[in-house]
């Protein structure tokens, strides 16, 4: 997954709330339920899309700050 595929779930929730939204106002009350849980499904797929990217780039900026150290390690000896 990717920041890209974040967005884009996230496209899709505000699309589908927005349809559970106007369900309601029909008094389409099934729709509106099937929306809203299609929209918090996009959303739960945005928020893992996004923890692996942080968790990425966490263990990124640890691997870096590790070789920045075994370099200044073998200066220094």
């Amino acid at each position: 997954m990717s920041l890209e595929e974040a967005g884009r779930q996230l496209e899709a929730a505000i699309h589908d709330a927005r349809v559970a939204f106007d369900c309601i106002a029909l008094n389409e009350l099934d729709r509106a339920h099937t929306s809203a849980i299609t929209a918090r499904a996009a959303v739960d797929a945005a928020e893992y899309a996004l923890r692996v990217e942080v968790e990425q780039r966490q263990a990124q900026e640890s691997r870096n700050e590790q070789e920045g150290q075994d370099t200044s390690a073998s200066t220094t000896e």
